[in-house]
């Protein structure tokens, strides 16, 4: 831009703003001497005109956007996005978002003190969020989406159908014909393709599928460990069972603890995710590994790139899942 041009634009920018083209110019020069509501409304002009404005904190800035920062499946996330953003020298400031109203206030402090961009984990905005991020000029990719976001987001994903289907057939492999899933909230586009697999892998082996071996809860402990108490009250329980994430598959095993029985002897375990705490758990646990951080580390490199102008880039990656044979599973008793 000319500087001619520039200066025109920048008393354009002022004027609306109902400020000097001095505090215009704090604003671009990421100067903090600027409150921080006349800020954002200078910001969010300059954004409008094409400006890269510089967080109020005087370096880059990326946005983690997460549900719970308080497990291990968060914590691989967040050192994922940390990884990737200490590579480029950007910090990562990592919020608590639940529902729209907690997004909204985000999005308000975010466009106050600028953000290079957000990372948002299982929230999918709406359209009227995305109208607003779009106006603020920020970037989104998200994380794990809740749906199928379609292309007017970027996302990272992981092989969650293929992950229910490999943990089903190592099952089945292992002898397993009484084989039970705990699935997530049936809501959750992750929860559904696990089941998806895993009903994919039982009638690949020509096994019917008893729906009374199929069980939802939340992502969680006390989940598992309550679904695989009804399951084992069973006239005839299962041998084996599938569970949504590795909490879950904890729960499974606390539920098998308080009836004094131990997997595998008495029940094959398989979780999901691979968090670190997963070889910890006595037995270890078969689990599915769900690449955490680097989805996270992906979603970071993705939210740097400008979609308008990389050619070709996708709007939906997944990161492929592998299977982690530990103690937690074995051929079922005879």
């Amino acid at each position: 831009m000319a500087r001619d041009a520039r200066r025109s634009t920048l008393v354009d920018i002022a004027a609306d703003a109902g400020v000097s083209v001095s505090a215009v110019s704090k604003v671009l020069n990421g100067r903090t001497d600027v409150a921080a509501g006349t800020r954002a409304r200078i910001a969010s002009l300059l954004r409008q005109h094409g400006y890269q404005v510089p967080s109020r904190l005087g370096f880059g800035v990326v946005d983690l956007l997460i549900a719970d920062l308080h497990s291990p499946w968060a914590e691989e996330l967040l050192r994922g996005t940390m990884e990737a953003a200490n590579e480029v020298g950007t910090s990562v400031i990592a919020t608590t978002v639940h529902s729209p109203q907690e997004f909204a206030g985000w999005l308000g402090r975010a466009t106050a003190r600028g953000t290079d961009g957000a990372l948002c984990v299982l929230h999918l905005p709406g359209g009227r969020e995305l109208h607003r991020l779009a106006a603020a000029r920020i970037p989104l990719v998200a994380i794990d989406p809740p749906v199928e976001p379609g292309d007017a987001i970027r996302s990272v994903g992981t092989t969650n159908w293929l992950g229910g289907m490999t943990a089903t057939r190592h099952l089945i492999e292992l002898g397993h014909r009484r084989i039970a899933i705990i699935g997530g909230p049936p809501g959750l586009w992750s929860s559904r393709a696990r089941l998806d697999g895993y009903r994919a892998a039982l009638q690949a082996a020509g096994l019917g599928v008893d729906e009374s071996l199929i069980r939802r809860d939340d992502f969680s402990l006390s989940g598992g460990r309550a679904q695989a108490g009804e399951l084992l009250s069973l006239p005839q329980p299962p041998t084996a069972v599938v569970a949504g994430n590795d909490s879950q598959a904890f729960g499974v095993l606390q539920a098998l603890g308080e009836r004094g029985l131990r997997a595998p002897g008495d029940l094959s375990v398989v979780g999901f995710d691979d968090v670190p705490v997963a070889s910890w758990a006595t037995p270890a646990l078969t689990t599915v590994r769900q690449p955490l951080a680097a989805m996270a580390a992906t979603a970071f490199r993705m939210l740097r790139s400008d979609p308008a102008t990389v050619a070709g880039e996708p709007h939906h990656i997944e990161l492929a899942t592998t299977l982690v044979i530990r103690e937690s599973t074995g051929p079922p008793r005879r």
